[in-house]
């Protein structure tokens, strides 16, 4: 691609906003796992243990700093409807 492409310099300048949308979109569902589990009484480390995952993923999805699958999701949020009905 070119320098002065039109579509890599408007890029440059402003950001991706599917990747800005994406990245909300991560954090608000971290927001909202954090907020499920603190209400529950569920810890990281039980989460983890339950969907089996190391629990240092869990973190790094719980701050940000690493983006859910759909298949994280699901399997979380299946766990925490399980909690739920308990």
């Amino acid at each position: 691609m070119e320098d002065n492409d039109f579509v890599s310099i408007w890029l440059e300048e402003n950001g991706n906003p599917a990747i800005a949308e994406l990245t909300q979109l991560n954090l608000d569902v971290a927001s909202k796992t954090a907020e499920t589990l603190a209400n529950r009484g569920i810890s990281e480390n039980e989460l983890a243990v339950s969907v089996d995952i190391n629990p240092d993923e869990i973190k790094r999805w719980l701050t940000g700093r690493h983006s859910f699958s759909i298949k994280t999701i699901k399997e979380i949020s299946g766990q925490l409807a399980a909690y739920s009905a308990k």
